[in-house]
């Protein structure tokens, strides 16, 4: 799985500093109509949301495509195309039939037809996906509104790999799109989703424009996370590409844009003191922030060592340098801050500001020599470039020998494919670390896994079992399990969590709180 970054720019804005620049909008735009809403968003670089596994090809996805299920806010899978399912006593076949209305913005009728080949491609990319596929001896249609998955054994996860809101996620499309191979990306954009996307007023790298689907039946539940009732409130959506953080939030304050996606954290001061603007945390679990450390090569091939650096991260420090206090917090479960599994198993480590004799007395016994320590430093993605050079500094205070490698995205990926470099850096939504059997980074399996490669076979048996028991309840109990031996071989050192707010215009109302994605149905402009 290929996790987008959201790149948390460093301005250097004073706080409470007002901001006057002139924006090149003004000139561009007249200001919003009262049904168009105006968001500043990643730029969409892929716009097949199987092919490329960014957020920002997912929420493009999310805006044209529907889903068979998707997850409440509670985090539990609910029908969305599906009108209704059943499986089989022996648990080894699912039946699933569609609901009335569904139709592609062509015109044409959504089949259980395109439901399967849409199942079939994406059952090529993540890990879930192809679990699904490896364990099927059958995925058909039955007739044009009813399609089954027939397995060689019970799949007690199936229908919540279905409803992953991890990208990629299970969009259907239409069958002549899905029969294209993973690899190949689909050139059109024709949908069953809420929203349209507008061919005619693309402007490459610079805005993409959404439109009611007025044919688009919402389920009657009321909207719950990215389940329920997908009501559109607006008419159009304009997505706009604006990378200059000051112009961006120009635009914000001048009532020229509705949204921001991701305000810089020197801005929140200043947002919070403009009475028409409001910082919302849409993803209430945040991102979890994380270090790997290589495995394979001295001095972290010791366990000892690894151990050692659990025992000194002052976390709330390390997120501190780049995050205010206000959005961060510590998280020592393994399966993140508020998710279904996170758990207090074997989390007598964590100590408030951390303990430095203790990792110490472990970096003893590991027979740490003065070998050297390479941290990959980030240099575009600058809350992290931060992070990392005090993590660097927390290091040598235990008698460390560090180095700081500098690494822009190209040169960091092809340092990480190889065994020269110490300790990685990165972060996720806190939902990924729900995922066991899909997420990598939640792996244990060697060279087979996730950079880093720790290995723990006892560990890989539990996790075998996660896509088979059947309820909640089990994969709570694996989860401390797993938790267990992971503080043990810790293959991963937790650094904080933090919430990355979206900045919006008052006047812009019901956006839907969930993770890593942007839902635009049930959005609606507000009077002033």
């Amino acid at each position: 799985m290929t996790i987008s970054r959201r790149d948390l720019v460093k301005m250097g804005i004073a706080a409470g500093t007002v901001i006057s620049i002139p924006s090149v909008l003004r000139a561009q735009t007249t200001p919003p109509e009262a049904r168009t809403v105006r968001m500043v968003m990643e730029d969409i670089g892929i716009f097949d949301p199987v092919v490329s596994t960014s957020y920002a090809s997912g929420n493009h996805g999310l805006a044209i495509y529907d889903t068979l299920f998707a997850l409440d806010s509670k985090l539990r899978p609910q029908p969305q195309m599906v009108a209704r399912w059943g499986v089989s006593d022996d648990k080894k076949k699912y039946t699933f039939e569609l609901r009335e209305g569904l139709a592609w913005h062509d015109g044409t009728p959504v089949t259980a037809a395109d439901c399967v080949a849409s199942i079939h491609r994406w059952g090529q990319v993540p890990s879930g996906g192809r679990l699904i596929v490896e364990r099927a001896t059958d995925i058909s249609a039955q007739d044009d509104k009813t399609f089954t998955i027939s397995l060689k054994d019970p799949l007690g996860l199936l229908i919540e790999t279905l409803a992953s809101a991890s990208t990629p996620l299970l969009f259907i499309m239409r069958e002549k799109d899905a029969t294209r191979p993973a690899t190949e990306a689909v050139t059109s954009n024709i949908g069953s989703g809420p929203f349209k996307f507008n061919e005619a007023l693309v402007k490459p790298g610079a805005s993409y424009t959404y439109d009611r689907n007025e044919k688009y039946i919402p389920r009657q539940e009321p909207s719950d996370g990215f389940a329920g009732g997908k009501v559109v409130n607006v008419d159009r959506v304009i997505w706009e590409n604006i990378s200059d953080q000051q112009t961006a939030f120009a635009a914000l304050q001048s009532g020229e844009v509705d949204f921001l996606q991701s305000p810089s954290p020197d801005l929140y001061p200043v947002i919070k003191s403009d009475p028409n603007l409001e910082l919302q945390a849409l993803n209430k679990g945040g991102d979890v922030y994380f270090m790997r450390m290589n495995c394979l090569q001295k001095p972290f091939d010791n366990v000892r060592a690894r151990q050692a650096m659990l025992h000194l991260i002052d976390q709330e420090a390390v997120m501190r340098t780049a995050i205010a206090q206000e959005y961060i917090s510590p998280v020592t479960s393994f399966f993140g801050n508020r998710t279904p599994y996170t758990n207090d198993e074997n989390t007598g480590w964590y100590k408030k500001g951390g303990d430095p004799e203790k990792a110490k007395q472990l970096l003893n016994e590991a027979g740490y020599a003065g070998e050297k320590v390479d941290i990959l430093q980030h240099t575009s993605w600058a809350a992290a470039n931060v992070m990392e050079q005090f993590l660097a500094a927390t290091l040598r205070k235990i008698g460390m020998n560090v180095d700081l490698v500098p690494a822009d995205p190209a040169k960091r990926s092809e340092l990480l494919k190889n065994d020269s470099w110490s300790i990685a850096m990165t972060n996720e939504s806190d939902y990924d670390r729900s995922t066991p059997a899909s997420n990598p980074t939640l792996f244990a399996n060697g060279k087979e896994g996730f950079y880093g490669w720790p290995k723990s076979d006892e560990y890989e048996a539990l996790r075998a079992k996660w896509a088979d028991v059947e309820t909640l309840e089990e994969r709570q109990a694996l989860a401390r399990k797993m938790q267990r031996i992971q503080w043990d071989i810790v293959g991963t050192v937790l650094l904080g969590s933090a919430l990355a707010p979206i900045a919006r215009r008052k006047t812009l109302a019901g956006l839907i709180e969930m993770p890593a994605l942007t839902a635009m149905w049930n959005m609606q402009k507000v009077p002033a």
